[in-house]
């Protein structure tokens, strides 16, 4: 016979899920970088990928275009191996997160505060360092994550969610 799931036990099921599901949104996302990147190791990618942004007839009244194109012609095609490793591990690190919390394991909790707490000071830095609403959103979100888990893993282990 199965317990009856109280409200609480269940917004924290929701919480855990909708959490698990934003990481799975984030591996998705670095694997197709990591794809992308992959691709572009290879010379003559990256010299397709450079002619088409130098020759976008985009109106770019901030220079982002030109700084892209001054970075990717400083890196190279050399360094997107790195950059993809650099997403796939961080997709390894995301998916195991995602997966635990899915799952409801007390171990995940502690997971994923250590690794979304670990990177909140990083991203206040970036956010303060050069402003804009993305950043600024993510960092609420993270912080929001670090809080919510930190009170549902201090919670007694023996717990059924």
């Amino acid at each position: 016979m199965t317990k009856p799931v109280s409200v609480v036990e269940a917004r924290h099921v929701f919480g855990l899920r909708l959490i698990a599901v934003y990481k799975a949104i984030k591996v998705v996302c670095l694997i197709f970088v990591a794809f992308v990147a992959f691709g572009l190791h290879k010379p003559e990618n990256f010299d397709h990928l450079m002619h088409t942004l130098e020759h976008l007839s985009l109106q770019d009244s901030s220079g982002m275009r030109w700084r892209l194109v001054g970075l990717l012609q400083k890196w190279g095609p050399s360094k997107f191996i790195a950059v993809g490793i650099a997403a796939l591990a961080y997709a390894a690190i995301f998916a195991t997160e995602g997966t635990g919390l899915w799952l409801r394991k007390h171990w995940a909790e502690w997971f994923t505060v250590i690794a979304t707490g670990s990177l909140i000071p990083v991203e206040a830095y970036e956010m303060f360092h050069k402003f804009n609403w993305l950043k600024l959103g993510a960092l609420i979100g993270n912080i929001a994550i670090v809080i919510y888990l930190v009170r549902i893993a201090m919670q007694p282990h023996g717990r059924k969610l």
